[in-house]
This record gives C-alpha cells, sequence and structure tokens, in this order.
C-alpha cells in the first residue's frame, strides 16, 4: 500500500475544509469568529485597563488563551508574503544597489 504524503497544517486544514459539509464549514467559521472576537475583546480590555502602566505583549500573549499561536499563524503567513515582495523588489535593483544593502546587512551584524 503507498504512502500518504507529508502534509503540513495549513495543507491539513485545507484538505479538512475540502472534505466538510457546508454546515460544517459555517460551524468552524463561527467558531473561529468567535474566538477571534474573544481575543480582540480581551486585548482591548488590557489595552483600555488604566490601571496597566506599560503595555507587556509578552503578558497578552501568554494570558490570552490562543492568542500566541494566532500571532505565530499571521506572523510566518505575512513572513512568506514578505518574502515574495522582498524577491520582487530585488530583480529590480541595480547590482550596485544590492550591494550597498548587503554592506549594510553585513555592518549590522557585524
Amino acid at each position: 500500500m503507498p504512502r500518504k504524503a507529508v502534509t503540513t497544517s495549513n495543507e491539513t486544514e485545507d484538505m479538512e475544509t475540502d472534505e466538510l459539509l457546508p454546515n460544517e464549514i459555517s460551524e468552524k467559521n463561527e467558531d473561529e469568529i468567535g474566538n477571534l472576537n474573544r481575543m480582540l475583546a480581551a486585548t482591548l480590555n488590557y489595552l483600555s485597563d488604566d490601571e496597566v502602566e506599560e503595555i507587556d505583549i509578552e503578558y497578552l500573549l501568554d494570558h490570552t488563551d490562543g492568542l500566541r499561536e494566532w500571532w505565530d499563524r499571521y506572523r510566518e503567513s505575512n513572513r512568506k508574503l514578505l518574502e515574495e515582495e522582498i524577491k520582487k523588489s530585488l530583480g529590480e535593483l541595480s547590482l550596485k544597489e544590492l550591494e550597498m544593502i548587503r554592506e549594510q546587512i553585513k555592518e549590522k551584524h557585524d
């Protein structure tokens, strides 16, 4: 029997969504919307608390159930978009401009 191909979590979610019935998709979306509303409310409550003198993002991520996982997924998807934009932009730069950028990056790391 052939082995099943390894999939990423996003591919698995897409496959699960493809296999769901329309009412199950609706329920899954409603659950996601409910979770996002809950996280947004918790975030806004924290930000609007007059007793909080300094905003601590780590505290917020640690104490809002599911927020860190959502933030990590968001950053990863955003990273991929940024990589694509950078690749497109690099193709438009001259060799001299690319060398200047490389030197600036090298100076920051040293």
